[in-house]
């Protein structure tokens, strides 16, 4: 079997008598629970980054900005031992890494400009739809079958989205209830449709370095988004910057690159409901870090999300 891949442990394998071609596996798969361990860890780290921003006081692009920016440096490094094992990417998956990067900003900015004009319940539970809408393009684009035990349980990791939210006890209130809606979905299919292509630039290995042409790319329009909604300070204070720092780290440099790495091993499905540990584990750190208070309904809504996570991930296929 001939081998080509990266210093990452991704990219492709090619078997030379049969000349058909797999991906190989990340370095995660090495570890208990394979790339589904490395996607659940990347999704409770993130759950760092929005405690991270709060504390920061930054507006919603200087924060976009800055959680990118910062962790551009090691991002570049990190790729440069990829880039030369496998030279460049494909203009394919640049576009995936372009593309993606600018669904992403979209996300980060319209989900925080959503949240004041709409409230944080109806916002969260809209941008969360990504637990649908992410199998249904695999599904559309790539023919990926989506297994009968997702779909039965489905309704039970909606109902606990909704709960966790806490739409029922916020409600869509807010500066502006129609904007907010109209921001909050069209922050949900840009958030759906990056981790769609963050998820498929990486089905040909250069993970990494496609990666990092994601986080340049929302960088770049982050700066530009922030600066057309009149939300963007390029002098935060040392404050802010420590908290964003935090945040970058969190989620640029360990969340994202962990799900950017493992995603392209799962099945779409599977990959969409863990990321669902996000918002639960926002909530949880806003519990013990922030002081904040969850409803009963909150807390049985993270319960919802936790089982039928649990049961839709661990399930078996049968043959």
């Amino acid at each position: 079997m001939a081998r080509t891949g990266t210093g990452t442990g991704t990219g492709t394998d090619t078997d030379t008598d049969t000349g058909t071609t797999q991906r190989r596996q990340p370095l995660t798969a090495r570890l208990p629970g394979g790339p589904r361990a490395g996607q659940t860890v990347g999704a409770v780290v993130l759950s760092l980054s929005p405690i991270c921003i709060e504390l920061s006081g930054a507006d919603a692009g200087t924060a976009s900005l800055y959680r990118c920016l910062l962790c551009v440096p090691v991002l570049v490094l990190l790729s440069l031992p990829e880039y030369r094992h496998e030279g460049p990417p494909p203009r394919r998956q640049l576009l995936y890494g372009v593309a993606g990067g600018a669904l992403f900003a979209g996300d980060m900015l319209l989900w925080s400009r959503a949240i004041t004009e709409v409230g944080a319940g109806l916002s969260t539970v809209l941008v969360n739809v990504q637990v649908v809408l992410v199998p249904l393009l695999a599904w559309a684009v790539d023919r990926e079958q989506v297994p009968r035990r997702f779909l039965l349980w489905l309704p039970v990791l909606c109902a606990g989205v909704v709960l966790t939210g806490g739409l029922f006890e916020q409600g869509a209130d807010g500066s502006d209830p129609a904007a907010g809606t109209l921001h909050a979905v069209l922050a949900a299919l840009s958030y759906s449709g990056f981790l769609f292509l963050l998820r498929r630039g990486g089905f040909e290995g250069h993970v990494v370095t496609t990666y990092t042409v994601v986080v340049v790319s929302a960088t770049v329009f982050s700066a530009l988004g922030g600066w057309a909604w009149g939300a963007l300070d390029l002098t935060p204070s040392a404050t802010a910057l420590g908290w964003l720092a935090v945040a970058a780290v969190s989620s640029g440099m360990i969340g994202w690159l962990l799900v950017a790495l493992n995603s392209p091993h799962l099945p779409s499905h599977i990959g969409a409901v863990l990321l669902l540990l996000t918002p639960v584990g926002a909530l949880i750190l806003g519990a013990a870090v922030l002081g904040e208070r969850p409803t009963v309904a909150q807390w049985g809504g993270c319960a919802l999300i936790l089982v039928s996570a649990y049961a839709t991930v661990t399930s078996r296929t049968r043959t």
